[in-house]
């Protein structure tokens, strides 16, 4: 009797359409909740088949209808705008769901690993006056529950509350601070939708199809070792805590993962660039989406931290990308660095100027290319403006090298926003890196007071 028991029960997770006869919504729906302004969002759930299903917005005149299909399934677009204050969703069949004290603003999602994750409660600089000053009905928390599955799931639990002392302290803190700066900025509800997972690398968090079909993935998957503090198997989490909300409308993507990847670094360009491309793919949508780059720390594979920061700069090749640093507020000895202020403040401006286009100071200098002119090697970044040396951490971090790799040392200057680097004695110099370390703090920082990334590059 168990299997059968078993295969019920599973039957009834997987597929709540086939049970419902009254109206009924996937978790993400409640009350409390923000929806995406300015939009058309896709609202869905369940009843019985056939039956009309009236939905009504108080934000609007018109009037709503659809029918589930032979499953019970249904789902109806409905437009958004900047109404202000709260609303309500009336969706009404055989019985009636009412939505209340519904916002309208700005919806993230926010996912990746601890860094992510971590909340003002389990400590971090300024914590406990952030919490006591958190009260704010503008920003709505969702908290996804830590669950794996071995299939594409439906629904979820989990639900909306506003921000105050006693939700906040439990909530993301990098997000919580880029919402506070977002919604102050913009003068709109924020709404997080929190998907993270302390110690999990990029696999879990990806489709399983995507890296089934994929040799390179598949190679990099087989490296990733067992751990106790979370699933490393492809597709587990991805099946749980993303997919229920691939409908869900949202402004963009906010990510911070990586340090669970060192095992698989070398592959991590890959991964973690199939990892954007499958989301948008489920989201139907090309979502912006920005990331953390991972602070300096004394990982104990060589190089292993400084190719996965690699790795997210060549990211940034693919559109609507942005990369947040971090590598001058990290600590080399603690995983978790504790100002995780600064790290939403600077994914609110990176938004603010990049999806909103506003007049903030958000990019840092990046590597553009390298080109050899007599005797030096320029090179040429982007976001160079008010290019500077640090002024307590002015050692060189550059090093050039020929075919052979065998890396040397080598001094530099700053002219013309550009670096220029002496070629030494070495011939025909073929590659330039910089602060090529786990530790390395970066010392090039632009007049945006951010560092320049790590990198190793070919030289043009």
């Amino acid at each position: 009797m168990k299997p059968k028991f078993s295969n019920l029960l599973f039957a009834v997770i997987l597929i709540p359409g086939f049970i419902y006869s009254n109206v009924s919504l996937p978790a993400i729906f409640g009350d409390n909740m923000v929806l995406q302004r300015n939009a058309e969002v896709k609202i869905w759930g369940w009843a019985k088949p056939g039956e009309e299903i009236q939905i009504s917005v108080s934000w609007s005149q018109e009037n709503f209808k659809v029918k589930p299909d032979s499953n019970g399934n249904w789902q109806a677009l409905i437009p958004t705008n900047e109404e202000r204050g709260s609303q309500t969703i009336s969706i009404k069949g055989y019985t009636e769901v009412i939505l209340k004290n519904v916002l309208m603003g700005e919806v993230w999602l926010i996912s990746g690993q601890s860094n992510m994750e971590w909340t003002a409660g389990a400590g971090i600089e300024g914590g406990e006056e952030a919490i006591k000053n958190s009260e704010n009905s503008n920003i709505r928390f969702f908290t996804v529950n830590h669950r794996t599955a071995e299939f594409p799931q439906n629904d979820l639990r989990g639900e909306w509350s506003e921000s105050s002392p006693e939700t906040m302290k439990n909530f993301s803190a990098v997000a919580y601070f880029f919402a506070q700066k977002l919604s102050k900025e913009l003068d709109v509800p924020v709404g997080l939708v929190n998907a993270t997972w302390g110690g999990t690398p990029a696999e879990p968090w990806m489709p399983i199809s995507t890296i089934k079909n994929d040799s390179t993935l598949t190679k990099a998957a087989d490296l990733l070792p067992e751990t106790e503090w979370g699933p490393s198997k492809p597709g587990l989490i991805y099946n749980a805590m993303v997919n229920p909300f691939k409908q869900f409308k949202f402004s963009g993507i906010l990510w911070y993962q990586g340090e669970s990847n060192t095992a698989n670094a070398d592959y991590y360009e890959e991964v973690f660039s199939a990892l954007i491309k499958s989301w948008r793919a489920q989201f139907q949508d090309e979502l912006p989406f920005y990331f953390a780059q991972i602070a300096p720390f004394n990982y104990e594979t060589e190089f292993s931290g400084v190719k996965i920061r690699d790795a997210q700069r060549k990211a940034l090749k693919l559109p609507h990308t942005g990369m947040v640093m971090t590598g001058d507020i990290g600590n080399i000895d603690d995983i978790h660095p504790k100002n995780k202020k600064e790290v939403g403040i600077r994914f609110a401006n990176l938004v603010l100027a990049d999806k909103f286009k506003k007049e903030v100071k958000a990019y840092a200098p990046i590597i553009e290319k390298a080109v050899i002119q007599k005797n030096n090697i320029i090179l040429s970044f982007n976001h160079s403006e008010g290019l500077q040396i640090d002024k307590h951490n002015k050692a060189s971090q550059f090093e050039i090298a020929g075919e052979d790799k065998e890396f040397h040392p080598v001094d530099f200057r700053i002219k013309d926003e550009q670096i220029v680097l002496k070629k030494r004695k070495l011939k025909d110099p073929v590659f330039v890196r910089y602060s090529w370390t786990n530790t390395g703090i970066p010392n090039i920082s632009n007049d945006a007071g951010l560092p320049s990334s790590s990198f190793t590059i070919e030289i043009e």
